[in-house]
């Protein structure tokens, strides 16, 4: 549904690997205001993060870092293991993350932003997302595409990429539920931009 100032409302998503975030960054340089569900969660679980002290409570000082942030690695195997865990983690930071994302967006429609995107890893997976945005744009590629991008970027092994991969919605299933898609195949940043343009065009941008 549109905002107040009939924003325009995008639903940013990808699976892991796929260049979402990428696309994200050239989204904003077309003039769209991004909302980066990832960006506020991270802010939330750095040191002195407003989701901290309920970490340290439940799950303890063991799943912090020394300078107390959250141990991503510690709570990635955790969750891995024990979907409860899980769950009590998402019971901390999503409300945080939603409280910061209104925020973020009553600042754009104040601004007179005419387009906001709302960069969500799991907007498929959430299930809510869809009636509020107009539209769901999705990065799409190979499963074994997005599996060679991480294994480069973040050293992790192909097990470890194929674990999060699990945890999200399948290629077809983001694909169903998109509305426009950006295949982004091949590791030209020059293609890529000009794609994100293109669609960047059909939001009035």
């Amino acid at each position: 549904m549109r905002g107040l100032f009939s924003v325009r409302r995008i639903g940013l998503t990808g699976g892991i690997g796929s260049g979402k975030s990428t696309v994200a960054g050239m989204l904003a340089k077309c003039g769209a205001v991004i909302v980066d569900a990832d960006a506020i969660s991270r802010q939330a679980t750095a040191a002195s993060g407003a989701a901290i002290p309920a970490i340290e409570k439940i799950f303890g000082v063991s799943f912090l870092t020394p300078a107390g942030a959250l141990d991503r690695d510690a709570m990635r195997q955790l969750v891995f293991s024990d979907p409860a865990a899980k769950l009590r983690l998402e019971a901390i930071i999503h409300p945080l993350v939603a409280a910061e994302t209104v925020r973020q967006v009553r600042d754009a429609e104040s601004a007179g932003a005419q387009c906001i995107v709302f960069d969500v890893p799991l907007l498929v997976e959430s299930g809510r997302w869809r009636h509020q945005v107009d539209q769901v744009l999705v990065v799409d590629c190979t499963e074994e595409r997005q599996i060679s991008r991480v294994m480069a970027r973040s050293g992790w092994s192909r097990d470890a990429v194929l674990k999060v991969m699990a945890g999200q919605a399948s290629r077809a299933q983001r694909l169903a539920a998109a509305d426009i898609s950006i295949y982004n195949e091949s590791d030209s940043l020059t293609e890529l931009a000009g794609l994100t343009r293109d669609v960047a065009a059909g939001f009035g941008l």
